[in-house]
């Protein structure tokens, strides 16, 4: 809701401004009101006001004096004049003070409320505006980050891009930690924002998997692993409104062209998370150490297996995993030593789908890691992962959809005679819309372009068939307002111009 200041030295008119129309409906709320400029001009300077509605006539301060006066410190407040002179030297003054309109009392009710709905309109454009700078200096700083981190960024174009957003990378050592938060609500995020930003040796930015990457520059190694510890326990502290936080540490390094080493080890410990439900934070040392004890057992190739799964060969994979489960190595070893390797080959596994975000992925590791620690015995874990490889691959088979894109065929449904693309629709949904348009194709075998004038003109065939519409008014209705574009596309799907079609009708 945008805020009114109401400013006239007959309380009758105030009385009446707030009467005669429905504010809220307008998107407007009265903040305050005064019955001369000079009030008004004190109040205004507590009052966050997005219009100022003031009449020109009025003892102290006239409201000519009181634009002039409150455009020093609210360059951009909204002003309407209402008065009873109608002067041509009133009107070029308010005009030359940047004015949104000049009405003569009594008011004319339609006039005054057009005019607010116009200012309205103007405000919202502003606040978009406004809104999408911010976004566009966040996709700049995520997108630099995240080359960075992925080694996709040269040092002397990283140094210029983050020293441009304000982001200088200056100290000797780097470490990277992977948050997950359950929920990430828009509150979390800007406590955990202003948290980070207050402190100078941290960097995040929130990623495409919808992780909080955190980011440690410092000097002094000594110190580091203390200050990411702090770190990790204030945001932990955020989590008041039942938000579930766990945390994957990579390693320190040296040198932030090392970057990438650290942010790798991340992602790996994060994995390891996913089968551990029970533990809220995991550093990556911690993995490298076990992983020395499992050595001798695990696959030192691991693409056969990889290559079984991606052909989706069930039949082949489970003759594999018992030939590896029936081999001498596994002959004496503990229960808890063959839980910890079936669980690097559930790791394994999600490694492979990783790209396959949804509740049927987490559900099919779930039931495989409650397999796995309800089996007693050697065959029973074979068994276990056997079925969980092969449920695995029927993921795979499935194809499933990005949810992001889902949420914007959903959006195109509804809205697909608006001015829609990709930068607008990125802008929704809070991704990139570089990004989008790869998802977009990777899922609907089409470009975004591609998409909507396949669907409009799909639906200006319904409306062809089914109105007495002109075609120019069905063109519109689907979001056609070039009507030379819109005929070329129509040839170019039906093969026939709209007309030609109609007539065939």
């Amino acid at each position: 809701m945008y805020k009114v200041f109401i400013v006239d030295d007959e309380p009758f008119i105030l009385s009446g401004l707030q009467d005669i129309l429905d504010w809220e409906e307008l998107g407007l709320t009265i903040a305050g009101q005064a019955e001369n400029g000079q009030e008004a001009l004190e109040q205004l300077r507590e009052i966050p006001a997005d219009i100022l509605i003031t009449d020109i006539s009025m003892p102290v301060m006239t409201g000519l004096e009181l634009i002039r006066a409150v455009r020093e410190f609210r360059p951009d407040l909204k002003v309407v004049v209402l008065s009873g002179f109608d002067e041509f030297m009133y009107v070029k003054e308010g005009l030359s003070l940047g004015i949104e309109n000049y009405l003569l009392k009594p008011i004319n009710l339609e006039e005054f409320q057009q005019t607010l709905e116009t200012i309205v309109e103007k405000l919202n454009v502003s606040r978009l505006d406004m809104q999408w700078w911010e976004y566009t200096n966040s996709v700049l700083k995520d997108n630099v980050l995240l080359r960075w981190l992925r080694g996709q960024i040269n040092p002397q174009e990283r140094s210029e891009r983050l020293n441009l957003i304000g982001l200088p990378l200056s100290s000797r050592y780097v470490q990277v930690a992977l948050l997950q938060v359950e929920p990430a609500t828009d509150t979390f995020r800007k406590r955990v924002s202003d948290l980070a930003g207050a402190e100078a040796s941290f960097f995040m930015f929130w990623d495409s998997d919808n992780d909080l990457v955190l980011i440690h520059n410092y000097e002094e190694a000594s110190a580091g692993a203390a200050e990411m510890a702090f770190m990790l326990e204030e945001i932990t502290g955020l989590c008041t409104g039942g938000e579930k936080l766990r945390a994957a540490v990579g390693s320190p390094v040296y040198g932030v062209d090392a970057a990438p080493a650290s942010y790798e080890e991340a992602k790996q410990a994060q994995e390891f998370l996913e089968i551990h439900p029970e533990r809220s934070i995991i550093y990556y040392e911690q993995l490298r150490d076990r992983k020395e004890d499992l050595g001798a057992v695990l696959p030192e190739d691991w693409s056969d297996y990889a290559k079984l799964i991606m052909s989706k060969n069930v039949a082949g994979l489970s003759e594999q995993l018992e030939l590896y489960f029936s081999a001498p190595a596994m002959d004496g070893l503990t229960p808890a030593m063959l839980e910890e390797i079936s669980l690097e080959w559930m790791l394994f596994f999600r490694v492979l789908i990783k790209d396959i975000r949804s509740e049927t992925e987490r559900e099919c590791i779930a039931e495989g890691l409650t397999a796995i620690r309800r089996a007693n015995s050697l065959p029973a874990l074979s068994a276990a992962l056997r079925q969980t490889s092969a449920g695995i691959i029927g993921l795979l088979d499935r194809e499933l959809k990005s949810p992001v894109v889902n949420q914007v065929l959903n959006y195109i449904e509804k809205s697909y005679s608006e001015d829609l693309s990709l930068k607008k629709l990125g802008f929704m949904f809070n991704i990139h819309p570089v990004y989008l348009g790869q998802l977009f194709h990777k899922t609907t075998g089409e470009s975004f372009a591609e998409y909507m004038n396949r669907y409009r003109i799909d639906k200006a065939k319904e409306q062809l068939r089914s109105t007495n519409l002109k075609v120019h008014e069905i063109a519109r209705s689907v979001g056609y307002w070039e009507m030379g574009y819109f005929y070329k596309q129509f040839k170019k799907y039906v093969g026939i111009s709209p007309t030609e079609f109609k007539g065939l009708l």
